[in-house]
């Protein structure tokens, strides 16, 4: 088997490890504490990863389009509507079954959701499936033409005006810019990698983590891809995310890395937790709405939510990597 990179899957696991803890937070209503704020403003760019990650380790966008784009959509959009529809039956299963318990929920609903936003009710997540798959469409015919792949830098500037403009855009394409740039600075790092020593590396990294550590204080900004959010200073929201990114990585990458135990496995199936994990939460929560028992603001249920989550990915792994398509893993044509 090809050896697995510890470096990535350690770090894939931990953004998988902070996604979940961020959504099960939100739905227990403990995102407004003190604590959990300065958490995730210092690990805002690691929803950026994935598409960084992918750029590292892509090895080429060309080929045939039509032949392109049907392997793209069976390995992200297969899963995608399949997550989709599981999540939706989970949720509004539950609204059908016991309205009574669901006023507020039903109140919200709204068609414009099918087409303003790329992530389905019962399956929020999903966005970032349609977001990675778009961007790989649009790389692919942006490298057909020589040197366009330039205009690419421009990209954080077009999200930042999509923002400007209240992201116009339907299917929440409006990140999709920031992810293809992301995806292309994890390609010119790669690139920087082959080109210099490791000394070097370690180098270049530790001066990116500084700059990093330093601008993140005094100029502090955050992406939020998700909803193509520029929160604070933008332009330390940018610079701050390529140092992070490009400084961790290379670090990781330079030192020997072994391989961590249950974060590195995360990283290593991080497509089971990634979609399976917010359908569990819905399942969790309207279970409990049900029965008059209310999560908010309750401690010892987000403790119980969150084993009950995390164990259940963990049992679905093997079976969900199984089917192709749950996880998009189809066998690639000799």
């Amino acid at each position: 088997m090809k050896q697995r990179n510890h470096a990535f899957d350690f770090l894939c696991g931990l953004c998988i490890l902070r996604m979940m803890l961020l959504h099960l937070i939100s739905m227990c209503g403990y995102r407004g504490e003190f604590w959990f704020g300065k958490l995730m403003a210092w690990s805002f760019f690691f929803m950026s990863f994935f598409f960084f990650k992918a750029g590292y380790f892509n090895k080429t966008v060309s080929g045939n389009s039509l032949a392109y784009i049907k392997d793209k959509a069976k390995r992200l959009l297969t899963p995608y509507f399949m997550w989709g529809a599981i999540g939706s039956i989970i949720y509004f299963g539950f609204i059908w079954l016991f309205p009574e318990h669901f006023d507020k929920v039903i109140h919200r609903l709204s068609w414009q959701h099918t087409y303003r936003v790329s992530h389905f009710y019962g399956d929020p997540p999903c966005w970032f499936l349609m977001s990675f798959f778009l961007a790989y469409i649009a790389i692919h015919f942006i490298y057909k033409v020589r040197y366009l792949h330039l205009v690419i830098l421009t990209f954080p500037f077009v999200s930042y005006w999509l923002w400007k403009m209240h992201n116009p855009l339907w299917l929440s394409m409006n990140n999709v810019f920031m992810g293809i740039f992301y995806f292309y600075l994890g390609h010119l790092w790669k690139m920087l990698q082959l080109k210099v020593n490791r000394t070097q590396i370690i180098g270049i990294s530790v001066t990116l983590i500084l700059i990093f550590a330093v601008g993140n204080k005094l100029m502090h900004g955050e992406y939020d891809m998700s909803l193509n959010k520029f929160v604070s200073n933008p332009w330390g929201a940018g610079i701050n995310t390529t140092c992070a990114l490009c400084g961790i990585s290379g670090l990781l990458l330079a030192l020997p890395m072994r391989r961590i135990p249950v974060v590195n496995y995360i990283g290593e199936h991080s497509m089971v937790f990634f979609v399976a994990h917010y359908p569990l939460i819905f399942f969790y929560k309207f279970t409990h709405n049900t029965f008059g028992r209310d999560v908010w603001h309750h401690w010892d249920e987000f403790i119980t939510m969150s084993v009950f989550v995390m164990v259940i990915c963990f049992f679905l792994v093997p079976f969900v990597e199984k089917v192709p398509i749950l996880s998009g893993r189809f066998k690639k044509k000799s």
